[in-house]
């Protein structure tokens, strides 16, 4: 069984179910859910996409050169008594390669249409929320893909997998056009979250380890996903960031807040294979200190920058400075304190699943530039 659909049986439904407000956190029996969201069609094997599909911008949300309006340029009001504080020196232009999460729930198909209204209206919104920190990029690369329904992470079916890879291959297409038209002196920064930091890191393993395109990677932030130290990372060719001053690296957290409740996640992560095809068993989580920016070790709220505070209908906020603290523990889960008011969409066990990215909106915002300034500093 792969990693993916172990690891969000339950987040990635409730998440994109509290977002479209369909049901109230508590209701999530396993076979209700089954019930509800995993297609009962046979697994249709998608078609390739045109080898140009990828050449213009309808299967992009945003790259350069395209006319429409970018999500991810979004940035939201600081609210009162908040101010973002000094900025990082500029760094050099750089690209950033940003995979959204699941947005299509319909179980009428194992694969999101391309042309499907709601998934891709979702998918803006994510954008917008989870992108916008990286949104100071020289350029922005936001794939459409046929995203595996919300319904894959939910069953046993065979057809769950095949639906992860047809996904997994439209990101892997969109991603060497992008190689292939980003100056090869630019850095890169990888990103995305969920089910999108799931096809990063597979892009890792099969594209970047070992190849001289790593040299490329300023960073990578593989957000809202656990990343086995053991059983993961040494088959994705870069390291952990270990400070803040780390380039060339991987950042990585999952959120809760206390009392954390993780039975549940870390039983299916201790039965998942890594991507070295091994049980993850016990081992710890990558776990990235997002306020300093180092593995591990604790902060307080007073020296987080910044946390974009959604309004209620998720489709806009303000950020707010010294809300919430985060310090690592040793399972490597990243705890964030008391539940802070984010609004309805907390997940069983005080998992802040949702908010990995606003809950350190503005700490993530200087960390890509700084990151991506030491990057040039050790490449040169």
């Amino acid at each position: 069984m792969k990693p993916a659909r172990i690891f969000l049986f339950v987040i990635a439904f409730l998440t994109f179910v509290v977002i479209a407000g369909f049901v109230a956190l508590n209701l999530f029996a396993d076979r209700l859910t089954e019930i509800a969201f995993v297609p009962s069609a046979k697994f249709e094997a998608q078609r390739p996409l045109a080898a140009n599909a990828y050449d213009g911008p309808a299967m992009w949300f945003a790259r350069p050169g395209s006319a429409k309006p970018d999500p991810a340029r979004w940035q939201p009001a600081y609210a009162a008594g908040s101010t973002p504080g000094p900025d990082e020196p500029a760094p050099p232009p750089y690209a950033v390669f940003f995979v959204h999460p699941t947005s299509y729930l319909d179980k009428a198909a194992w694969n999101a249409p391309l042309d499907d209204p709601s998934a891709n209206d979702r998918a803006r919104l994510f954008l917008k929320g989870l992108a916008s920190p990286f949104g100071g990029a020289a350029e922005m690369w936001e794939p459409r893909y046929r995203q595996a329904t919300v319904g894959a992470f939910l069953s046993q079916d065979p057809a769950a997998d095949e639906a992860l890879d047809a996904a997994y291959r439209d990101v892997e297409q969109a991603f060497a056009y992008f190689l292939a038209h980003t100056p090869k002196d630019r850095p890169i920064v990888l990103a995305g979250h969920s089910q999108g930091s799931l096809h990063l890191l597979r892009l890792l393993a099969d594209h970047i380890a070992g190849t001289p395109d790593a040299r490329r990677i300023a960073a990578v932030y593989a957000i809202g996903w656990p990343v086995s130290l053991q059983h993961d990372l040494p088959t994705l060719g870069l390291p952990a960031c270990q400070t803040r001053d780390s380039a060339g690296c991987i950042v990585s957290w999952v959120s809760f807040a206390e009392p954390a409740d993780t039975k549940q996640m870390l039983r299916r992560y201790r039965g998942s294979p890594g991507l070295d095809g091994r049980p993850r068993g016990d081992g710890p989580i990558l776990c990235t200190n997002p306020i300093t920016g180092q593995a591990g070790g604790a902060a307080p709220a007073k020296d987080n920058r910044g946390t974009l505070v959604p309004n209620a209908t998720l489709t806009s906020g303000e950020v707010q400075a010294g809300l919430v603290p985060a310090r690592c523990d040793p399972r490597g889960i990243l705890l964030i304190g008391p539940p802070p008011a984010m609004g309805p969409a907390v997940l069983p066990g005080n998992n802040y699943h949702v908010y990995d990215i606003p809950l350190f909106w503005r700490n993530l915002q200087l960390d890509v530039n700084h990151r991506v300034g030491e990057w040039a500093k050790q490449a040169h």
